[in-house]
């Protein structure tokens, strides 16, 4: 538990780790804080961005999106290894997660299996998000690897923290995948290294590929519009509704496992998209098919089985 660094001192850990540092207009000033405090701080969140090209995934974080105001974020890692500071306060970047999670980041004690989104993790989290496209594909290059090393070990340096405090998005909330394609154990150990101390054994492996059953999902579209209540009839489509809200399709606030209207509307934006086959008319009506969901699935990192 520690009260979150000043502005001044944030920019100071980062710089004195030997990062390169880009201060992007007001930071110190823009936040959230209106909506909720930030702090008492626990830890660090790495995330990918799924964007591409840095002065376009820098604007994305720092203004958000129609559906998310931004910052989303504290600090956007570019490819290059730079560190574009962007906000400084509460920031839209960890969500609703798992508050058994949040006790073992505490603790620094092995974390559980994230299964729950019912504490605010905007609150407690510095929040580092990554230029990367997230589909498993898109290389991590070295610069950017070293500046998430350095950029974990300064926050923990500051805080007397160990590394079994930087997690990532996907050890927070049920559904997040990023920031996919980074090896976390090694990262730990680069971390720790720098900090001159021993590697936790605390990382949990990274969670088994999700599946999501094509007939299911397709059920559930096809009926959950029409009830009355908001229950979950398929809990895959809490995974999809994920997907589609990392990719920008779909409010997170719509993401409760209902395949509601809005999420027809937000399935069928994805299947008009390029990325989702650029399918058109009665084709693209928001009742998944395999090949459209076969398409978020390797954007997201969910495997399809019938």
């Amino acid at each position: 538990m520690a009260d979150p660094m000043s502005g001044d001192a944030f920019l100071d850990a980062l710089k004195d780790e030997g990062l390169v540092v880009v201060e992007v207009g007001d930071w110190r000033d823009h936040n959230r804080n209106h909506k909720g405090p930030w702090g008492p701080v626990h830890g660090v969140m790495i995330h990918h961005t799924v964007t591409s090209g840095s002065a376009r995934t820098v604007a994305i974080c720092r203004d958000g999106r129609s559906d998310l105001p931004g910052p989303l974020c504290h600090g956007v890692i570019t490819k290059d290894g730079r560190v574009h500071l962007v906000g400084h306060g509460r920031a839209n970047h960890a969500g609703l997660g798992d508050p058994d999670v949040l006790r073992a980041v505490i603790a620094e004690t092995s974390l559980p299996v994230d299964n729950e989104a019912t504490t605010d993790g905007n609150r407690h989290f510095y929040g580092f998000e990554c230029e990367n496209l997230g589909d498993g594909q898109d290389p991590w290059p070295e610069a950017q690897l070293l500046a998430i090393e350095k950029v974990g070990a300064a926050i923990c340096r500051h805080h007397g923290w160990t590394p079994a405090s930087v997690i990532r998005h996907l050890d927070w909330q049920p559904g997040k995948v990023d920031p996919r394609g980074i090896d976390w154990k090694a990262m730990h150990t680069r971390i720790a290294k720098r900090l001159g101390t021993t590697a936790p054994t605390t990382s949990t492996p990274a969670p088994s590929t999700p599946s999501v059953s094509l007939a299911r999902l397709r059920k559930a579209a096809k009926s959950d519009p029409a009830r009355s209540d908001q229950k979950v009839s398929y809990t895959g489509v809490k995974t999809v509704e994920a997907a589609l809200v990392d990719l920008g399709y779909l409010a997170k606030t719509y993401a409760d496992g209902h395949y509601g209207t809005t999420t027809v509307a937000a399935y069928a934006r994805w299947q008009k998209s390029k990325a989702g086959g650029g399918y058109r008319d009665d084709d693209a009506d928001g009742i998944p098919g395999s090949d459209s969901l076969r398409r978020l699935g390797l954007r997201a990192g969910f495997k399809v089985v019938d």
